[in-house]
């Protein structure tokens, strides 16, 4: 299986000690089995942060997923109430409760996968999080929200599977 990390530079080393906190899975390294998104997330990393896109191809296992020696989370491709919280809470610079399986600050979990959290999304969780709307109506939005799936990797053990192929220069 090919997995793409959309960037404005080519990843020589995955080096997750320089990885941001607070994104939807937690600290990792994340990528995309979807090229165009991939494509998409180098162009704006470029327009934010200067430079080129560059798309940078990893190899993995196709049964990467279902390897019993990781702590795997996985969210599927459609959002759920279990997910929001997962990502909600990852996100919240001010949560605590690290013993808790819907948080991934810690990086109790070695590879995390589910949908990505885009601004109309983020848009939902802060109308949430303010009381705006409740859980169920949070649910009931989420529903029609077509969303695009993530892969992250929290641990070195995790990113070791991992194999550069290719680097693509926009």
């Amino acid at each position: 299986m090919i997995l793409y990390h959309g960037s404005n530079t080519d990843v020589k080393e995955i080096k997750l000690k320089i990885c941001k906190p607070f994104q939807d899975f937690g600290k990792g390294f994340y990528l995309t089995d979807i090229q165009s998104q991939a494509e998409d997330m180098a162009k704006r990393t470029a327009l934010i942060k200067g430079g080129s896109p560059v798309l940078n191809l990893f190899e993995i296992d196709d049964d990467f997923m279902s390897d019993s020696s990781l702590c795997i989370k996985d969210f599927s491709t459609i959002p759920t109430e279990e997910w929001a919280l997962f990502v909600m809470n990852n996100r919240n610079r001010y949560f605590s409760d690290m013993q808790n399986p819907l948080c991934n600050q810690d990086c109790k979990y070695d590879i995390v996968h589910g949908p990505v959290a885009n601004d109309a999304m983020a848009v939902l969780f802060q109308q949430y999080e303010q009381d705006f709307i409740d859980l169920e109506m949070l649910k009931k939005r989420m529903t029609y929200k077509e969303l695009s799936t993530q892969y992250s990797f929290h641990t070195e053990k995790a990113v070791s599977l991992l194999k550069k192929v290719e680097v693509i220069h926009g």
